[in-house]
């Protein structure tokens, strides 16, 4: 072999040792936790490289702050997501992490850098999740898609242990250009390599999170995440036994349990929680006295923020927040105001329990009596119902963008409200029994009326057009 051609295979070789750290998965370990020996594990595709950060997450308790879809479109959009998520919590959360799960803007790559700017004024270590819309415009690969992301805001799949806890985002949008639709959910052949190599390092009794955007539950009658890919993360998560699942990208908030039916063979359930936007419906609907849109989700959840708590031993816990709300609102309530006294009991009070799922149990009461079940129903939230009523019978805009469309929500109960009651106001109480906060509670009030015609003496034997009426006490 000539000198030429040693020279050049030691250039190469150097060239791949110093590349390979920035083609490796970066894993930040927190003090002190140990470091593993080599910063750099192995080389090729799924190499792991360590780096230690300062300590964020205690040894007992600590709180990680959770937000989806930021999803800014325009500088206005940014200053929505200002004054509405990131500055009401400057100096007041308690939270020692943070994580986007994606959509940091929509299609718009120039205000990736202004949302990251934002969401870091929030003083604590931030992991950022890349969605479907974060890609670069114009990207004819999926390998060729986050250029932009790389360079303002970071790596699309990383790792952070800590002493209570160990997360690794993921970058789960698999970009399809010239399809339609033009991506799905899943992973690439380097993400499984590199979770191959990890996850077997990992001790057992911490809680695993897991952050990507897209669901791993397939959308209603739509297949949105490769079965393949979630069988095959599912199989490697299977030794695990405290894992949590969050995910974004739906604008509407829900809790998903895999079992054997979509795949998961590990102990229980794998719980998967939906987390709601952080910009409700895209910045959408009836600007408040301060301007900023109301902002709620399809599925009738208001715009905010979730907190998740880490606990020793793996456990966790988890809360809503809605965006700028001083009194912690936890159900939504929808009634009529006003029904006929003796009227068929046919209209109901509706509860959005915005962290409800099949198992929450929901009671109401009239007027401090008896708790009674409601039934939990899918479909349409009645308020945003009404929204969307309001917005169509406007004779001009009622902001830049209408309230979304209703669609049923998977966190919404009724109740049918007695009408065989005293004439007056009736005060009306809800209950949930949220599985971390306990007890939540609700109210609102409806009206009892006679109707005139109710009044009217009945005499059958009196030939008048007039039917009879029927007594309200009867």
């Amino acid at each position: 072999m000539s000198r030429m051609s040693i020279a050049m295979l030691l250039l190469f070789a150097v060239a791949q040792l110093h590349a390979a750290p920035s083609t490796c998965v970066p894993v930040d370990v927190e003090s002190p936790l140990p470091m593993p020996r080599r910063h750099t594990t192995q080389d090729g595709p799924g190499c792991i490289q360590y780096r230690r950060v300062p300590r964020a997450i205690g040894d007992a308790t600590a709180q990680v702050l959770v937000s989806g879809d930021p999803q800014v479109q325009t500088v206005e959009d940014v200053d929505y997501y200002r004054r509405d998520i990131v500055e009401p919590l400057i100096g007041r959360h308690g939270a020692g992490l943070g994580i986007t799960l994606g959509d940091l803007v929509d299609d718009a790559v120039p205000l990736l850098p202004a949302v990251k700017a934002q969401t870091q004024r929030l003083g604590v270590p931030w992991l950022f999740v890349p969605g479907n819309h974060d890609v670069d415009p114009g990207a004819t690969s999926d390998a060729e898609s986050l250029h932009n992301f790389h360079r303002h805001i970071g790596p699309d799949t990383f790792a952070r242990e800590t002493a209570l806890a160990n997360f690794v985002a993921l970058d789960d949008v698999i970009l399809l250009p010239g399809q339609r639709p033009a991506y799905i959910g899943g992973f690439r052949e380097e993400q499984f390599a590199f979770l191959e190599r990890w996850l077997p390092t990992l001790p057992k009794d911490r809680l695993l999170v897991l952050a990507m955007h897209i669901p791993l539950f397939d959308d209603e009658g739509r297949d949105t995440f490769r079965d393949a890919d979630r069988e095959r993360l599912f199989a490697l998560l299977q030794a695990f036994p405290h894992v949590l699942v969050l995910s974004a990208h739906s604008h509407a908030q829900r809790h998903f349990h895999h079992g054997p039916e979509s795949g998961w063979h590990g102990a229980g359930r794998l719980h998967e929680y939906n987390v709601g936007a952080a910009c409700g419906s895209y910045w959408s609907g009836v600007p408040d006295a301060q301007g900023i849109p109301d902002a709620s989700m399809a599925d009738g959840t208001p715009n905010g923020y979730a907190l998740l708590g880490l606990h020793a031993g793996g456990g966790y816990d988890l809360r809503w927040f809605n965006a700028r709300d001083p009194d912690d609102v936890q159900i939504g309530l929808h009634a009529p105001k006003v029904l006929r006294r003796g009227a068929y009991p046919a209209w109901g009070v509706f509860a959005n329990v915005f962290m409800g799922d099949d198992e929450t149990r929901v009671e109401f009461r009239i007027d401090s009596g008896e708790w009674m079940p409601m039934k939990k129903v899918l479909q349409p939230d009645p308020r945003l119902l009404a929204e969307n009523r309001r917005d169509d019978e406007a004779e001009s805009l009622r902001g830049y963008d209408r309230s979304p469309e209703a669609q049923p929500s998977p966190h919404l109960w009724r109740g049918a409200l007695p009408t065989r009651l005293d004439a007056g106001e009736h005060r009306i109480e809800v209950r949930a029994f949220d599985r971390w906060r306990g007890e939540v509670r609700a109210s609102t009030q409806y009206r009892l009326e006679d109707h005139p015609a109710d009044a009217v003496p009945c005499d059958p034997s009196l030939n008048t057009t007039t039917p009879c009426a029927s007594s309200a006490s009867s």
